[in-house]
């Protein structure tokens, strides 16, 4: 109907405006006015410039030749030029290998494999360990002193940790094995996860952990979020107010943690575990505590209901089971 009216008011108005009248694209008009196409579309002419057939073969030749086998076209293009020889552009180059389907990556490139995401469950205390080294400024510049720890992920607790001079998977090793036998982890009961540093992938630590039949587990290369609780430690201590600047000297430094991994084991309280110490999780009486604090919020309660306006008050739940990487519940296809 409008095809109609543009037909019936162009003689008139014109085809412009008939077309802007009506709200009609003139495209749209002509297309109509003509009818519909009989047949295929008429083959589009090859510009004059176009390589020829023996042309687009040479070039496609020298893209195959094992010298350029694994070279860009704009290296092919470049070398070629250095010979005294043309006989493409770079773009023409890449419409000759799209028209072979064969535009892909030609570099000779290190394929890196690829790494699961790690997904990781603690239900309890000593089912999943992290653990992690942090350098700490030493008492000159360029200097340092390594701080391994070893972190409990459901109870955040630190079963162990050391300063030493230097990374070393000597050290690592016996950080683990002293932390397991004072916790006396049994075979088959624990996880030790860390980040893919030399230490942490070293071939000692894979066959001390192999031998006290504990499951190892890395982070995928460059994902700090696959360690977040070691992450989250080494942040606490160094925005606590009395961290130095520079540690005097390694006993300096080890008196120093002395104190923090006292306190933050027996006193800090953990916003990740509701508000409990991590000792209180790790040791399981935070499940007493958490009994007497709904005691004491229920006598609150019963004293001034009206200052609870939204209800009767509850602390905050024991934690009964963290993640690292938390898989995303599956949705259901439509």
């Amino acid at each position: 109907m409008i095809a109609a009216g543009v037909s019936e008011l162009a003689p008139v108005a014109g085809t412009r405006a008939a077309c802007a009248a009506l709200a009609v694209a003139r495209a749209t008009h002509y297309r109509r006015a003509a009818g519909p196409r009989l047949g295929p579309p008429a083959p589009r002419p090859s510009p004059g410039r176009a390589l020829t057939e023996d042309e687009r073969a040479a070039v496609l030749a020298q893209l195959h030749a094992e010298r350029f086998v694994d070279a860009s076209p704009g290296a092919v293009v470049a070398t070629l030029l250095d010979e005294g020889t043309y006989l493409a552009s770079e773009r023409t180059m890449y419409r000759v290998l799209a028209a072979a389907r064969e535009v892909h990556e030609r570099r000779n490139l290190l394929r890196h494999p690829a790494y699961a995401r790690p997904e990781l469950l603690a239900s309890g205390p000593n089912e999943l360990w992290s653990w992690d080294i942090s350098k700490l400024r030493g008492p000159t510049k360029w200097t340092y002193f390594q701080l391994y720890v070893i972190l409990d992920v459901f109870s955040r607790y630190v079963p162990g940790w050391m300063v030493a001079t230097r990374e070393s998977a000597a050290l690592a090793e016996r950080l683990i094995a002293d932390s397991a036998a004072k916790q006396n982890i049994a075979p088959g009961q624990l996880t030790v996860h860390a980040d893919r540093g030399s230490s942490m992938t070293s071939k000692p630590v894979a066959l001390l952990l192999a031998d006290l039949g504990i499951v190892k587990s890395h982070s995928r290369p460059h994902t700090s979020n696959d360690n977040p609780y070691s992450e989250a430690g080494f942040k606490t201590l160094k925005y606590r107010p009395e961290f130095p600047v520079r540690f005097g000297s390694l006993e300096d430094a080890r008196a120093f943690c002395r104190r923090f991994f006292a306190w933050y084991n027996g006193e800090h309280r953990h916003s990740g575990i509701a508000m409990y110490t991590p000792a209180d999780v790790h040791s399981g009486r935070a499940t007493e505590l958490a009994q007497l604090r709904a005691g004491v919020l229920a006598g609150a309660y019963a004293a001034h209901p009206e200052r609870f306006v939204q209800g009767r008050p509850h602390p905050k739940p024991v934690p009964t089971e963290v993640w690292i990487n938390q898989p995303k519940p599956e949705v259901p296809r439509a």
